[in-house]
């Protein structure tokens, strides 16, 4: 059974930094592609960015040049550096996998963990 369980999440003020963690807990995380979303009160779910089983990633455009998403696989634990929040990064922040070496259009992450608040306040 796969579990994902996420931390770092908080109150920050706006032009801050947090960096949130999941650990994972199945023993072939490596064969796992990750990525984190997060959903905003009354918006849409959005994913925020992948990390490959080579470590290769995507970002979305909202986090570009703000969000850096890494993984380390030795301590099954997949990384959201977040600098410069801003006020409508406010939302739950997910942690999510399937069992793919890569991130593809279309992909369903099956795997999700409960969620951590990030509030981000002037």
């Amino acid at each position: 059974q796969v579990q994902l369980v996420e931390s770092g999440g908080g109150s920050v003020q706006a032009g801050g930094s947090l960096r949130l963690s999941c650990v994972a807990s199945m023993n072939d995380m490596r064969s796992y592609t990750m990525a984190w979303f997060r959903q905003a009160l009354g918006k849409e779910r959005e994913r925020l960015g992948t990390v490959d089983i080579l470590g290769g990633t995507t970002t979305a455009v909202s986090g570009e040049g703000r969000f850096t998403i890494s993984r380390d696989n030795a301590k099954k634990t997949v990384y959201l550096q977040m600098n410069d929040l801003k006020l409508e990064d406010t939302a739950i922040y997910y942690c999510a996998a399937i069992r793919s070496p890569y991130f593809y259009t279309g992909a369903i992450f099956n795997f999700w963990g409960q969620g951590t608040q990030v509030t981000v306040s002037s």
